[in-house]
């Protein structure tokens, strides 16, 4: 491989999340509710929220279950108390996973790690019902490659670092001077025991991250990407079909058309139409 991703000013990169997310916070007047997992991605949306907010109007569950290893809830509270977050609550969500595998007797460890991830969005919003806002930390390399769990952890109200690719995030996380041992922490839903992101998608977020930065924002072919930049074809194919294949996870559910304009059209004209 030819090539790595170019590197933004991380310091703009911080100051325009920040001010985004104050003037968010600051018309919706609830506090921040995130779920956090000892890994980068949420350690970092936290980072950004104690600095838009103050610590004091972020609230943090930690929600290990069977599969979390012990490091990963030691490592969530260490980043709790480094950004001054007190509002810290952890929940044991094993209980709730296994009212489910009673109910759904399913043998199938996808299905029960998507249930897991929808158990946990589940508690963030119940949690946040009466005036929080969940904040979602899933990163841009993640969207693309569809590697979340539809109406888990890739539904929230808001995605502070939804356009920044998971190597960047690691960047963000020494620049902003989180723990190195989270920033550099292998990526993992925690989701079943011994699960790796990188493993489970059969390669690394450095080479995918090339793939997708160069497809997604100098509008290569996947051809070139493989002639130019000398990335594996078969992992070039394998990142296009995790695509292709989870493209509906970030699209608006579609509904049948029968009157002149459905619900979803409606509301992206309503600011205007309602004032």
């Amino acid at each position: 491989m030819r090539m790595k991703l170019p590197e933004p000013d991380w310091d703009s990169v911080r100051k325009r999340i920040v001010g985004w997310l104050k003037d968010f916070f600051q018309r919706t007047g609830r506090v921040a509710v995130i779920g956090l997992s000892g890994g980068v991605d949420s350690a970092v949306t936290a980072a950004l929220l104690s600095e838009a907010l103050g610590p004091e109007r972020v609230r943090a569950l930690i929600l290990p279950s069977a599969s979390t290893p012990e490091k990963d809830v030691e490592d969530a509270k260490r980043v709790a108390r480094l950004l001054g977050i007190e509002d810290v609550r952890v929940i044991d969500v094993e209980p709730a996973l296994r009212a489910f595998d009673d109910l759904l007797k399913v043998d199938d460890r996808v299905v029960r790690g998507n249930t897991l991830a929808r158990i946990r969005m589940t508690i963030l919003y119940a949690v946040a019902h009466k005036d929080g806002i969940v904040v979602g930390t899933g990163d841009k390399s993640e969207f693309l490659l569809g590697y979340f769990t539809k109406c888990g952890d890739g539904c929230a109200d808001v995605f502070p670092i939804g356009d920044l690719y998971k190597t960047w995030v690691r960047k963000l996380a020494l620049h902003m001077g989180l723990p190195e041992d989270v920033a550099l922490k292998p990526s993992s839903p925690r989701l079943w025991p011994g699960h790796l992101a990188e493993e489970e998608l059969g390669f690394s977020y450095e080479v995918a991250d090339v793939v997708l930065y160069n497809l997604v924002e100098n509008g290569m072919r996947p051809q070139e990407i493989v002639e130019r930049l000398g990335v594996d074809k078969e992992i070039v194919d394998r990142i296009i079909q995790r695509i292709k294949l989870n493209k509906h996870k970030l699209i608006t559910p579609p509904i049948v058309k029968v009157t002149r304009r459905t619900a979803f059209e409606f509301v992206e004209e309503a600011d205007a139409l309602l004032t």
